[in-house]
């Protein structure tokens, strides 16, 4: 007798699978950096960190729904505490959106969630295990969303609309002018998610002003996190901001207990002594317009970021240049056929990082 064969339903085994930064390899002579996965090399300020270190209550739950969080979050930000739903950092919170609003209809077809591409490759995972269709509408030349096609796109099956700013990973942002301009075209039924794990290092002279488009549009809703910014990676505080006819149902899909208390203490700790973090941003802001300029002065042409990291748009030679990366001890991020994205790091993996792009012979 042979073992029965356990398979996954069709939805799943048709998965494209995560694929995190991997650390970098060690090189003889050289401090390994890692600039794949676009943290924050700074880290957290010192009284988030000694927060998370004071819980005495790890034999405790954490509060069910971060109800401490979300009071902090809506005094800070100015918004009404019920708007606000806590996740498992931006990706968990948007989990919940999915869930909410987009799978397979009463009728058994699929809803449709439409999204730029390329954009964070979680994406396409959280659309298709809700059981909704993907709708994936390729970025333009320069990174940025194509905001007419993802207009035109919309149907009547369409449930959701994910807009990414600044856009992970090629880096541009949306302006407030024109996200404004497509909420226009968009039907009120239809979510409107805006995700912003990088709204701090944005820059532009017109910011998407997502708290004034939240209260003014009742189909928006807000991604935001502590992973970036805040240095707060490994403890996952992400939240969505909403008004209450969509967080009235993020709280059925949000996980129980989902942000523990460790990180729950930190990112409110972190909230207290945001002029630190402000200071920080500015520091990686700082070198991330050095990186830029370094690689506009090497002949490279790459998109405005306006996030921490940069895309290279290095087509089949992405993979290529990683590993070339990888013997000078620095782990980047490969997008194989497309580009790698390299986070902005520390002074000396940027040097080593910018040298490398002066020598590479494989650039466009």
């Amino acid at each position: 007798m042979t073992d029965p064969i356990i398979t996954p339903r069709a939805a799943v085994a048709a998965l494209p699978s995560y694929a995190a930064g991997k650390p970098p390899s060690p090189a003889d002579g050289l401090t390994p950096y890692k600039l794949s996965s676009n943290e924050n090399p700074l880290g957290p300020v010192p009284a988030a960190a000694e927060a998370a270190a004071a819980v005495t209550t790890l034999h405790r739950y954490p509060n069910p729904a971060g109800e401490a969080l979300r009071a902090a979050l809506a005094d800070h930000l100015d918004v009404p505490y019920e708007d606000i739903v806590t996740g498992t950092g931006s990706l968990g919170a948007l989990t919940q959106i999915i869930q909410a609003f987009a799978g397979t209809s009463a009728d058994g077809s699929a809803d449709e969630v439409i999204y730029p591409w390329r954009s964070f490759e979680a994406y396409p995972i959280v659309v298709r295990v809700a059981g909704a269709k993907d709708v994936q509408i390729p970025v333009g030349p320069d990174g940025r969303h194509d905001l007419q096609a993802m207009a035109a796109a919309i149907t009547e099956r369409t449930k959701v609309i994910l807009m990414c700013t600044p856009n992970n990973p090629t880096g541009p942002a949306l302006t407030h002018t024109e996200v404004t301009q497509f909420l226009r075209a968009v039907p009120p039924h239809v979510v409107v998610v805006i995700d912003e794990a990088y709204q701090e290092f944005v820059r532009s002279e017109d910011p998407v002003d997502t708290l004034s488009l939240y209260s003014s549009h009742p189909n928006v809703a807000v991604l935001r996190t502590f992973s970036k910014a805040h240095g707060l990676a490994a403890l996952r505080v992400g939240y969505s901001i909403a008004q209450q006819s969509i967080t009235e149902h993020l709280r059925k899909t949000a996980v129980p207990f989902g942000v523990s208390t460790v990180g729950e203490a930190a990112a409110i700790a972190s909230l207290k002594h945001h002029d630190e973090v402000d200071r920080r941003v500015a520091q990686i802001v700082e070198e991330r317009q050095r990186v830029a300029e370094g690689l506009a002065d090497a002949g490279w042409q790459i998109p405005e970021t306006q996030a921490n990291f940069v895309w290279l748009p290095l087509g089949e030679q992405a993979v290529d240049f990683a590993h070339a990366a990888g013997v000078q001890a620095l782990a980047v991020r490969a997008f194989a056929g497309e580009g790698v994205r390299v986070t902005i790091g520390e002074p000396e993996a940027n040097d080593r990082f910018l040298q490398l792009c002066r020598t590479y012979s494989g650039r466009p």
